[in-house]
């Protein structure tokens, strides 16, 4: 499913900021899901769900203080689900004590990100699996610890 999610994400784009060619290598060449590349991420990466009913309409992935992906369904965009991610993501790592988190943003998301608070640290090449190299933006967020 979470595979589905991140193919349909990415195939929604449109080739705006990024060639077909690039977009289709985001995808891992894939036209169909394979959950072969995300089952290996769960070895390093935790993973949340944001689920309507019993479906699974989005995912986030992290390791400690950096959002590494963030998907959600092109049906499900819009109504605040990446926005309730991002928003877990931080208020977690409040909890852990982390005061900065830090995420990799596709030149689509930039925007988002700068939304919710995040400051664009610099533009970087960003490889992806299969060799391509795409631009994307360093981001980062200051986090507010509540004082008890």
């Amino acid at each position: 499913m979470l595979s589905a999610i991140h193919i349909a994400a990415i195939k929604a784009l449109p080739a705006t900021f990024y060639t077909q060619k690039e977009l289709l290598a985001w995808r891992n060449n894939r036209e169909k899901p394979d959950g072969l590349n995300i089952l290996k991420r769960m070895k390093v990466e935790t993973f949340w769900v944001a689920l309507e009913g019993d479906v699974v309409i989005g995912f986030a992935s992290f390791i400690v203080d950096e959002l590494i992906g963030l998907y959600v369904h092109p049906k499900y965009q819009g109504k605040g689900i990446g926005r309730a991610l991002v928003q877990h993501f931080c208020d977690k790592a409040t909890e852990q004590g982390i005061d900065k988190v830090i995420t990799t943003a596709s030149l689509y998301a930039e925007g988002f990100y700068l939304r919710l608070g995040f400051t664009a640290i610099q533009k970087a090449p960003h490889y992806l699996r299969s060799g391509v190299v795409v631009p994307v933006t360093k981001m980062s967020k200051t986090l507010v610890t509540v004082q008890k």
